[in-house]
């Protein structure tokens, strides 16, 4: 497997690392795509240069297993499109620890799986209909018969490459949504010093209630039997009228 040391996301560091060479080529899901693209490379080369010769009873070329020629096109077809594919999807690799949005990353690793998935069961058709027309080959005079026996061997060596790439999509995807969770609000870190008690001289005191005011009374004159308070005299209503009557002058 991909090795899973520092953060990473899908099987790939997070982005803003670089591209490290001698450590993509030293990942297992890249030894074996490598593998992978040969092998497709044996299977549609051998078939291509190889795979089809004339018999005694026809001019025309044929297929040499069985003269099937759907089975020749058929692994042609399969090993033409899995050499694409590999070069596509190396290159994908290497591009993806620049992917700085997880959904990329996602979608990328999902088309590996599902396409590696696909492909591991395409060539195990491949490699059943090879050697059962094989098998039914009886006449072998001038068939290179290396060149068929090599077809079929790699169509089944395909199988389990392709599978394992599987596997390994397989366990990106997995890693993948448990490293890379949906965001939630998560309230921000207080400062240390909200924290931190108050100092000594800063503490706060405990709070006295003051002395309950009592207000004072006065007398309006002073005298020795004690204090005397003193009282509006009352209201009258009609109050006597300032008149001559009441008016002494002077005597000189």
């Amino acid at each position: 497997m991909e090795e899973t040391g520092g953060a990473s996301a899908y099987g790939a560091s997070l982005a803003g690392g670089g591209f490290d060479l001698h450590k993509f080529i030293r990942q297992p899901q890249t030894i074996v795509r490598l593998l992978s693209w040969i092998f497709s490379i044996v299977v549609f080369a051998s078939i291509t240069t190889e795979g089809y010769v004339n018999p005694i009873t026809s001019a025309q070329a044929k297929c040499i297993f069985n003269q099937n020629d759907s089975a020749c096109h058929y692994a042609v077809g399969i090993g033409v499109i899995a050499f694409l594919a590999c070069v596509g999807f190396l290159l994908l690799d290497a591009y993806l620890p620049l992917m700085s949005n997880a959904q990329e990353r996602k979608y990328a690793v999902m088309a590996d799986l599902g396409f590696s998935g696909v492909w591991t069961f395409l060539w195990f058709v491949c490699f059943c209909l090879l050697a059962t027309m094989w098998g039914r080959t009886h006449d072998v005079r001038g068939i290179p018969e290396d060149a068929a026996r090599a077809t079929v061997a790699f169509s089944f060596f395909s199988i389990a490459t392709w599978g394992i790439l599987t596997y390994f999509a397989l366990g990106r995807y997995r890693r993948g949504m448990d490293e890379v969770a949906v965001p939630t609000f998560a309230e921000p870190p207080q400062p240390d010093h909200l924290h931190t008690p108050y100092p000594a001289t800063y503490a706060p005191t405990s709070y006295t209630p003051p002395t309950p005011y009592t207000p004072t009374t006065y007398s309006a004159y002073p005298s020795s039997g004690g204090p005397d308070v003193y009282q509006q005299p009352p209201f009258t209503s009609n109050p006597q009228p300032l008149g001559d009557g009441g008016y002494q002058p002077p005597s000189y």
